[in-house]
């Protein structure tokens, strides 16, 4: 049965080794007295043992999923090596910088040592690892091959982050024009037009339209600009919470998505990625395909996909071939049924499934270059447009007063 894990700390320690030079780093261990035992029994002599203080910035530092990513390579290489498993812990942990990263590799540590398997230490912190993640590491405990699972997650979880993060790249370029765009705008509405403002009421002389409508927008937004935050942060807020707590919003912004020009384009191939990158990593590695199915709908990240993969295992569960499945759902590129196709004729399907997967991402990152490539003189048109216009607007009485005179 397994016993309950010790809670452990980060210690610092300073001391001197059988030449008598000096030394100093951090140990993890329960406490003090353990951790000078440790350290003599590395043939070092402590001199000062202190329960490492963690720094306000550092002790909010979040887990980011590149950090489990990271982790997983590290531990893939460590097994390989032959290093056992309680020593890998120690290696990996002490090389992360962010303290709750090292914690969390101490926890597992702790729980293996408790007799729990590598699996189910992974199975009490769901939050960094997912249920796909812990059941391709208890395949390759139970098989006997967890440095092989592990090289597959670690490839995986590599991949999955890689994509996502040119997708929040294509994503939040146009984002980036529309707020560049509008805090412009508003500056030049609010703090250069009142100026000219001052000058063309000594005129005398009737404006242009184009000069009133700017003006009568400025002044609109000196009244009323808290109100106009007020209603941009309410609809923010608005869409987080319908979008956190509604799922049909979710599905129809899903869907929304997917019409968008461009990005669409990207969020669909990003999509068929991960489809494919999953559902090839899960059944490499022996999970039963319609077990795989299930991990694979959740990790498309997308309505419309998921919904297809859940038809999908439900044909495939009753016997249909899986990219026949695939066809009748209308969701899925012929080049990934085609190879789908080829995979199950030939006895690999999980490898033609890894090269649609790698065809796609390759997709995605050509396109989130171009998109990067186009969305910068975009950028400069944008604010070229909207400060010649409110320049024009501005001198256009001017020009009239230099015609008259």
């Amino acid at each position: 049965m397994a016993q309950k894990a010790i809670k452990t700390s980060v210690f610092t320690w300073e001391g001197t080794n059988r030449q008598g030079a000096k030394l100093k780093g951090e140990l993890s261990g329960v406490s003090p007295a353990l951790v000078k035992a440790q350290l003599r029994k590395q043939g070092v002599n402590p001199q000062k043992v202190r329960k490492k203080s963690v720094s306000l910035f550092s002790a909010g530092k979040k887990i980011k999923p590149m950090d489990i990513a990271l982790f997983t390579r590290q531990m893939a290489t460590m097994m390989k090596a032959g290093v056992p498993l309680l020593q890998s812990f120690d290696i990996i942990g002490e090389g992360f910088d962010n303290p709750n990263m090292r914690k969390l590799v101490d926890d597992l540590k702790q729980e293996v040592a408790a007799g729990n398997s590598f699996a189910t230490a992974l199975r009490k912190k769901p939050q960094y690892f997912d249920d796909l993640y812990c059941n391709l590491v208890d395949s390759g405990e139970q098989s006997g091959s967890l440095e092989t699972l592990l090289d597959r997650v670690a490839t995986y979880k590599e991949k999955t982050e890689a994509l996502k993060a040119k997708i929040k790249k294509a994503m939040n370029y146009p984002i980036a024009v529309v707020l560049v765009a509008i805090i412009v705008s508003a500056i030049l509405l609010i703090k250069v037009v009142p100026q000219f403002q001052d000058v063309f009421a000594n005129f005398g002389a009737e404006l242009p339209a184009f000069t009133l409508m700017v003006i009568g927008l400025s002044e609109a937004l000196q009244a009323w600009w808290h109100v106009v935050l007020l209603v941009m942060f309410g609809a923010a807020y608005a869409f987080k919470t319908a979008h956190g707590k509604s799922e049909r919003f979710r599905n129809g912004f899903d869907r929304f998505l997917l019409k968008i020009p461009v990005v669409g384009d990207i969020l669909y191939k990003s999509a068929v990625a991960r489809f494919a990158r999953t559902l090839a990593t899960t059944f490499a590695a022996g999970v039963p395909l319609v077990d795989a199915l299930d991990s694979v709908a959740g990790a498309t990240g997308n309505v419309v996909f998921r919904n297809a993969t859940m038809k999908v295992k439900a044909d495939v569960s009753s016997g249909m071939q899986l990219n026949f499945s695939m066809r009748t759902t209308g969701t899925f590129p012929s080049m990934a049924i085609q190879m789908t196709a080829i995979g199950e004729e030939s006895g690999s399907l999980d490898e033609m499934l890894a090269k649609v997967a790698t065809f796609y991402e390759d997709e995605v990152d050509n396109m989130v270059d171009g998109l990067t490539a186009l969305m910068e003189p975009m950028i400069m048109a944008v604010l070229g447009v909207l400060v010649g216009g409110l320049i024009i607007a501005m001198y256009l009485p001017i020009f009239q007063l230099g015609a008259v005179v």
